[in-house]
């Protein structure tokens, strides 16, 4: 299992900034494709923003020019960087691994495989 450990969520004013962290462990050596989706109660989990081994980055239409992910390989953790919040922002973030296949002679078997953290919430308010 990829553990995965959010931090950073809490309450921000519309307008202002948070940054979310997440912080993996297990499978060393398997490259890993980090992602941050959130979700509000009663709907769907939704895709905000993803990162690859690479520094390669994809955002939401709903957050792009205002959300920023990093990742920093050495330290095994990827940052979301929220800035503009908006009230429709509000959500329980998760951080998801999804292992490549590649890294280790190992990884290879474990291609595909995903694991989510626990989630933080972000509450955004007028």
């Amino acid at each position: 299992q990829v553990k995965l450990v959010e931090s950073g969520g809490g309450s921000a004013q519309a307008g202002g900034s948070l940054t979310l962290s997440c912080s993996a462990s297990g499978f060393t050596g398997c490259r890993k494709e980090m992602s941050w989706h959130r979700q509000v109660p009663g709907r769907m989990r939704e895709f905000v923003s993803g990162i690859k081994e690479d520094g390669s980055a994809t955002y939401a239409d709903s957050v792009k020019a205002r959300f920023t992910i990093s990742r920093d390989n050495a330290k095994n953790t990827i940052s979301l960087q929220m800035n503009s919040l908006k009230a429709e922002d509000s959500a329980i973030y998760y951080c998801r691994s999804v292992l490549d296949g590649t890294g280790a002679a190992y990884c290879a078997s474990w291609r595909g495989r995903s694991d989510w953290g626990q989630g933080t919430q972000v509450s955004v308010y007028c």
